[in-house]
């Protein structure tokens, strides 16, 4: 039996959970999410949580799946999701032109993107007090002594590269 399967999934004051026939409804003020419910598998909402179980309690692979389709659908409803961007390495850029993202990633054309809805502007800086995705002081793309190029960058050279 699944461990996540087994905690209920607690619904917010604001978020509805409707279940009606073999499909979840979930609607909140984001907007509205459903899935079928899977094989093997019922939900009950019941005192503002929401419990999926099992038919079998051994070996039911969908029962821990479906369990995180309903928590996964009520945090959507209710704070939407975000993907933060982390680029690393010497030479990479990300910039936003108006509402477009513009990366430049190593290709000989830089790569224009249309991020869809909202979308933050800000960078955050790493732990090292640096902005991420620019190269450290000196030129050296965080590989060593400032100044002096990385071993990498000496690979092919007839050098040897150790590390």
């Amino acid at each position: 039996m699944s461990r996540i399967g087994k905690r209920p999934v607690g619904i917010p004051s604001e978020v509805t959970v409707n279940v009606a026939g073999a499909r979840v409804h979930v609607k909140g003020p984001k907007g509205e999410l459903s899935t079928p419910v899977l094989k093997g598998t019922t939900v009950v909402v019941e005192n503002g949580e929401a419990k999926v179980s099992a038919e079998r309690l051994t070996r039911n692979p969908a029962f821990g799946t479906m369990r995180a389709l309903v928590q996964n659908m009520v945090t959507g409803v209710t704070a939407g999701f975000s993907k933060t961007l982390e680029i690393v390495g010497t030479g990479y850029r990300a910039q936003m032109d108006g509402k477009k993202l513009v990366l430049q990633l190593g290709f000989s054309h830089p790569i224009v993107f249309d991020p869809p809805g909202d979308h933050d502007q800000g960078g955050e800086p790493d732990q090292a007090g640096g902005e991420r995705g620019r190269q450290g002081p000196g030129g050296s793309g965080g590989g060593g002594h400032p100044g002096l190029p990385s071993p990498r960058a000496l690979q092919g050279q007839g050098r040897p590269v150790r590390g």
